[in-house]
């Protein structure tokens, strides 16, 4: 079977046929009057991990929960290996979204959590984590909020969904336990489609294969640095790590 993927300005074949795709198409979304999305394209494949960056406001979060389907849009075409995804019910054992804030019940006990969210064979391994195991007995709302983080990091990574969508999940975290979670999402993003978006920019470069920068309500794939400075998110004197990640690719 051949698919096709467009993107933006030009159609390449996949031949894969086991490659899963997950295709987002004509999302629009007015808020208030105001138009956040207009017309946006993205696509992700598993195997690939897309940074999404844009300035606070953007729409980042409008457009992962509408591809999530816990947000309606005003228009939306969302496809998983060509099957159109219309709401909540249809992604759901699908794809896992984590949203800025905690999810956790706070009145359970840390260990029936990652019972109850995991496979039996998954859940061991995040309680072998040397990040969890400390406060296995705990209850969620005992956790600090970077503790919580990894958690429920760890719980959308050992999931059984193909792609995953983390809303600023570096938010919180010591910069030590982020490198250490970076390290597990290039791991899984092997296997798994990731979205990712985070005030930290640099940890999204850092991590992704594709760029995309939504500005003005539309999506932009970025090739190069110079890019992101011409459209305003960078400022000219640049760090020499966006200069590697782009070097690089």
């Amino acid at each position: 079977m051949v698919k096709y993927l467009y993107s933006e300005c030009d159609y390449r074949f996949i031949t894969d046929p086991d490659m899963s795709l997950l295709h987002v198409d004509s999302v629009r979304k007015q808020i208030g009057g105001r138009q956040i999305l207009n017309d946006v394209f993205l696509s992700c494949r598993q195997g690939e991990i897309v940074g999404l960056l844009g300035r606070n406001g953007s729409g980042k979060s409008t457009l992962l929960k509408i591809i999530f389907g816990s947000l309606s849009a005003d228009h939306k075409y969302v496809t998983i290996d060509g099957q159109v995804k219309r709401s909540l019910a249809d992604t759901r054992t699908l794809i896992r979204y984590l949203p800025q804030d905690s999810f956790l019940p706070g009145h359970i006990r840390i260990k029936t959590i990652i019972s109850c969210f995991c496979n039996q064979v998954h859940a061991a391994v995040i309680r072998d984590h040397e990040l969890i195991r400390p406060f296995l007995a705990k209850k969620a709302n005992q956790l600090s909020g970077g503790e919580k983080r990894i958690l429920e990091i760890l719980l959308m990574i050992y999931s059984d969904a193909r792609y995953l969508l983390l809303d600023e999940p570096f938010n919180g975290i010591a910069p030590l336990h982020i490198e250490l979670i970076k390290g597990l999402i290039r791991k899984h993003g092997q296997h798994k489609g990731f979205i990712i978006t985070d005030h930290d920019y640099s940890n999204v470069l850092d991590i992704s294969e594709t760029i995309i920068l939504i500005q003005d309500g539309n999506t932009r794939k970025i090739n190069d640095l110079q890019e992101l400075i011409d459209y305003g998110y960078l400022p000219e004197k640049s760090t020499s790590w966006s200069l590697q990640f782009f070097s690089e690719r």
